[in-house]
Order: C-alpha cells, then sequence, then structure tokens
C-alpha cells in the first residue's frame, strides 16, 4: 500500500537523508569525510574559487570540523576515494569502483567523450608515464606552434592524458595545487578493490539504491540521472525492487502525479527523526555550494523545495538576477533565498553583495544568531576574518 506523507516531511526525508538535518549526521574528522562521501555516492570538483572550491564546500556543510588536507589525503594516503566522472568530474568511494568500469570500457572501445582520440599523442604520454612514474600535464611540452589554455585549447598531451584518464587507463593519483598528477591504473588501485564489471541489471539497482540512500526520495528519473541508455532498464528493475518490497512508492501531498520512490528503512529513519526535530524557523542555517548535491538537480529542487534554483556564473552579466555566484540558503529545511559574495582572501574579507529572499519570506532579520554564526564560520572558512556588507544588502 502507498504511504502518503505531507510535503514538510518530504522536505525533511530529502534533508535528512543529505545529513543536513544534524550538525554532524557523519561524525567528525577524516573518518566523517570518507562516510560523508562514500554516504552522498560522489563529491563534485569544480575549479570555481570566488569562494572555497565546490568539493570542499559540500564536505564542510556536512562535517563540522572538516579540513581540505583529509580529502587530499584520503585519495593519496588512504587510497579510500578516487576522482573519476560521475555526472560531473568528482571524488567516488573505491567502494564504488566497479560501477565506473562500463564507462572506462565504452570509453576505451571508441566512445566519444570530449575529443577525438590521439593514437600517437596517447602511446607518447602513457610511455613516458609508465617510465618516469605520475606526471602532471605541465611536465608536457606543447609542440611549436600550439597554443594551450585553461579550458579545451588544451595541448596534445593535456588531451592524450584526459582520455586515456577517463578509458582507465591512468587515474589521479593526486593533485598539486589544482593541477591533476596522472599515474597507470595499476598503480594506483588499492589492493583488494572489486574489478569485476557490472551487468546492466546490476548497474541499474546501483545507480537506484545510490540514489535514494543519498536523497531520501526520488523520481525515476532522477535514479539515471544524465546516464544515456539507462532509462529502460532502471525502470525494469525499479518494477522488479518496488515488487520484492526493497523500494516502496510514496505520494506525497501538494505533489500530485509525482510517482516518488523511497527505501523503507530510509523513510522509517527520517519520520522518527522528524517528529524530534525542532520546527523553530531559522534555528539551524547553511550557506550552500551551487554544486552541492542536495540542489544539483534543479527540477528535482523545484518539486521537492519549489526553489527555482539557477547559478549565474554562465549567464552573461546583464542577464542576472542575483549575482555571479549565488549561493542557496537553507534555513530549517526550507530554501528561503540566494546569497551573492566573494573572498578576498588577500585582504581576508568575505564581501556580501547581496541577500536575495524567496517569495514569502516577508521577514529576515540579520541579527538572527543562526545567520550570524553561519555567516561567520562561512567566512572563517573561506580564511576571512571580516565581514562586508553594504548598507542595504537584503532584498
Amino acid at each position: 500500500m502507498k504511504k502518503n506523507i505531507s510535503l514538510e516531511q518530504a522536505r525533511f526525508l530529502a534533508l535528512h537523508a543529505q545529513g543536513l538535518t544534524d550538525a554532524s549526521a557523519f561524525g567528525l574528522g577524516k573518518p566523517g569525510v570518507l562516510r560523508a562521501v562514500e554516504h552522498l555516492g560522489y563529491v563534485q570538483i569544480d575549479t570555481i574559487s570566488v569562494v572555497e572550491r565546490a568539493h570542499h564546500h559540500v564536505l564542510w556543510t556536512r562535517v563540522p570540523d572538516y579540513r581540505p588536507a583529509w580529502l587530499d589525503e584520503l585519495q593519496t594516503k588512504d587510497t579510500k576515494i578516487f576522482e573519476y566522472w560521475s555526472h560531473a568530474a568528482s571524488y567516488l568511494p573505491f567502494r564504488d569502483f566497479r560501477y565506473c568500469l562500463p564507462r572506462m570500457r565504452a570509453c576505451a572501445s571508441g566512445k566519444k567523450h570530449w575529443f577525438a582520440r590521439d593514437k600517437r599523442a596517447m602511446r607518447m604520454v602513457l610511455d613516458r608515464v609508465r617510465a618516469e612514474g605520475p606526471l602532471a600535464a605541465r611536465d608536457f611540452e606543447a609542440p611549436a606552434g600550439v597554443k594551450s589554455g585553461p579550458w579545451f585549447d588544451w595541448k596534445p598531451a593535456k588531451t592524450a592524458l584526459e582520455q586515456l584518464f577517463i578509458e582507465g587507463t591512468l587515474m589521479v593519483r593526486g593533485r598539486k595545487g589544482f593541477q591533476k598528477i596522472y599515474d597507470l591504473a595499476e598503480r594506483v588501485l588499492p589492493a583488494g578493490v572489486d574489478t569485476t564489471v557490472p551487468t546492466p541489471k546490476e548497474m541499474a539497482r546501483f545507480l537506484i539504491t545510490s540514489v535514494l540512500r543519498a536523497h531520501g526520495l526520488a523520481l525515476e528519473p532522477e535514479m539515471r540521472y544524465l546516464r544515456k541508455g539507462a532509462q529502460a532498464t532502471v525502470r525494469a528493475v525499479l518494477k522488479e525492487l518496488v515488487h520484492s518490497g526493497e523500494v516502496a512508492e510514496i505520494s506525497v501531498a501538494q505533489r500530485d502525479g509525482l510517482g516518488f520512490h523511497v527505501l523503507p528503512h530510509v523513510l522509517e529513519a527520517a519520520l522518527a527523526s522528524f517528529e524530534r526535530a525542532p520546527q523553530t524557523r531559522l534555528r539551524t542555517f547553511h550557506v550552500m555550494s551551487p554544486f552541492d548535491n542536495s540542489v544539483i538537480q534543479r527540477r528535482r529542487v523545484q518539486n521537492i523545495f519549489g526553489f527555482d534554483y539557477q547559478i549565474e556564473c554562465y549567464v552573461p552579466a546583464p542577464k542576472r538576477k542575483y549575482g555571479y555566484f549565488c549561493l542557496p540558503l537553507l534555513a530549517d529545511g526550507q530554501f528561503i533565498g540566494r546569497l551573492d559574495c566573494k573572498a578576498e582572501r588577500k585582504e581576508r574579507n568575505l564581501r556580501v553583495y547581496t541577500i536575495s529572499l524567496e517569495p514569502g519570506i516577508r521577514r529576515f532579520d540579520v541579527s538572527e544568531p543562526a545567520f550570524q554564526q553561519a555567516i561567520t564560520r562561512f567566512a572563517a572558512f573561506n580564511g576571512c576574518s571580516t565581514l562586508l556588507f553594504p548598507p542595504k544588502f537584503v532584498r
């Protein structure tokens, strides 16, 4: 029998599964960071550094004493996480390594990722890595007359390194600054890691259960987000899991016609916690990353929270409504607005440009202790000791 839950319960379920309703849902220290990565399934890597980069921001939001060095150690020393492509470049737990193999095999068999395969360049960089050990793109000279740059005007060696990486021949051993250090996969893979290629049904089960574990409730298309060709298998396996009782269907008040699914034990735990949760507005407050796992699927956020969110750094300046790098603001289970700010690291200032509130949020007191604590903590996370506000910044 399909269970009915309120919209408020659905929102709490989504945030509870993301580790956002408890100050330390995953614990503290480096073990807490690993638990967070394993539970979320991936943490997106991003290059934008207006404020602290997305991968650090996402983990800091969930692990109160987070230190960026721990993420590096989990990759380079403990070999518990690795870099690869999820829906985007991400840190992934080695526990799930085998589920990257289908993409690796497809790319090695000729499926295009970004560029056409340059076999000559690939042989050259592979031979050097094999002979010399871990290398970065900067260790290779660009041919005379070839201009290289930070985005997609890469020199041939960088393109070859990335192609060998996406095929699984090379892996990222770590980073120096923000540059990838590539090495042979067999020299990076930890002993005992499962390298059996999953069947299509195993892959579909992994996608379904991973999304429901990390997000609490989900629509079927969200379970195959940016996974081309997975629709039929995911639908068939989801039907089997519902029939066996491993997955349940639920309906959400005020969201008629949306067929959400849950893992029964995740729903039970969230609803029990919901009954104990404080309901006072602004008692909890999060300054979120635009690439946070909880908001990365924009349609999902709108379906559940009514929050029509878009990052605007890719929008031409004259068309921006909220600012270049507007950060979602989450207050006690509700996305209440966006914060546009910049970390001026040299001066140790966090400069706030605007706070744009959602319709219906009529009152917002910047002296509210939860906000003051959150923004001060966020400034410190960005290496800033001073908060700079314009005379009128809430709108």
